[in-house]
């Protein structure tokens, strides 16, 4: 089996380094290409992914001979002329030219630069996405920088579009928090919602699930606003409704359920939910059906809840998606599962007590419970 390479190392590393190198080096000869590969690789290795793209910009910023705009204008001619001659497969980009926009926001966020920069950034985000640069414009020069945010989502290059939600998004993972009202991108979801790429949409789904979390209320208003208008397709409107709710659908929120067509207390009857084994070891399959009965026609969105004690004491439950089913009146509905209790990122499998729960349009029934053993 080949051996899985880390995205650090992937991403930022001895060669896409001496790449970086002689780009520049193309467009400006003075720049010493061959010193700044041996001393960006040289301090690779310890260095995470973030650290990586920050000591590759720094490692521009010391070796080119320009800064301000003549430095921007070195780092856009050195890109190749189109995503596609870099070696871009993907709207998210290429992780070679995350340095660019780093270099960017540390060396270039001044307010003389601001507007060169900004324009840069919307160039560049099409060969490497560039929203985190943007977030240190907006928490310096937020007036001026949602001005081109609004701009943006109007672009013709739909990775730039994308940008104007994503780089406005109230808990961007990997990011600094911005000093925005968590609705203060509305009027740019607005323009966007009805956007013909996903790649912009599901950043608007996204962006819509993170004010979830502190206000399903105006995620909820927002969506009804824009179901009364009509003007998304149903499809497409579908998608950005169920991610923007995925959470609240997860916690059993009612008015969540309602929105998308779940009736809250669903006409069923669960007669059984029979697990396999009662007794597991870490990384084996927990095996389970169920058997469900329709007392009237219902849309149906059924979960399942693992659930289990931490180390400190708390109760941690995650929720899984199973299956969504349109019943008729009398329609028995049989399920099944095979999950496995592996530990991933963000579960940890410990031996002890669990208990699976079937949910059904945010209802929980009984647990049924087993046991996790030490191997």
């Amino acid at each position: 089996m080949t051996e899985k390479v880390p995205l650090k190392e992937a991403a930022i590393n001895a060669e896409r380094v001496t790449r970086i190198g002689h780009e520049i080096q193309a467009v400006c000869p003075a720049f010493d290409a061959d010193q700044f590969a041996r001393e960006v690789i040289a301090d690779l290795p310890p260095l995470a992914l973030k650290a990586r793209i920050a000591r590759t910009s720094a490692g521009l910023h010391k070796h080119l001979p320009l800064s301000g705009a003549q430095a921007l204008d070195v780092l856009l001619r050195s890109m190749p002329a189109t995503p596609e001659e870099a070696g871009v497969t993907s709207d998210f980009g290429l992780h070679l030219y995350s340095p660019h926009s780093d270099y960017v926001a540390r060396y270039c966020r001044t307010r003389d630069n601001l507007t060169s920069s900004l324009d840069a950034l919307a160039r560049m985000t099409s060969y490497f996405t560039v929203e985190d640069a943007v977030r240190y414009f907006i928490a310096d020069f937020p007036q001026e920088t949602m001005a081109a945010v609004n701009s943006w989502a109007q672009h013709p290059d739909h990775r730039v579009r994308r940008l104007a939600s994503e780089s406005t998004r109230p808990t961007l993972p990997w990011s600094i928090r911005i000093p925005l009202a968590i609705d203060a991108a509305l009027p740019v979801l607005d323009q966007l919602h009805t956007d013909p790429s996903r790649y912009v949409t599901r950043s608007v789904a996204n962006h819509l699930h993170d004010i979830s979390s502190e206000r399903p209320d105006i995620v909820l208003a927002t969506l009804q606003r824009w179901k009364d208008a009509g003007r998304a397709s149903g499809k497409e409107f579908e998608f950005i409704a169920r991610e923007a709710l995925r959470t609240l659908l997860k916690t059993g929120d009612t008015a969540a359920y309602e929105f998308l067509g779940y009736p809250a207390e669903p006409p069923i009857t669960l007669p059984s939910l029979h697990l396999k084994r009662h007794e597991l070891r870490e990384g084996e399959i927990l095996a389970f059906t169920a058997e469900l009965s329709a007392t009237a026609p219902a849309k149906l969105r059924v979960s399942y809840v693992i659930s289990s004690t931490t180390l400190t004491g708390s109760q941690r439950q995650k929720v899984y998606f199973l299956k969504d089913i349109k019943a008729d009146t009398g329609q028995a509905l049989n399920l099944a599962k095979a999950h496995s209790l592996r530990t991933t990122a963000t579960t940890t499998i410990r031996p002890g007590a669990y208990t699976l729960t079937l949910q059904v349009n945010g209802r929980r029934f009984a647990p049924n419970a087993f046991q996790v053993v030490a191997p």
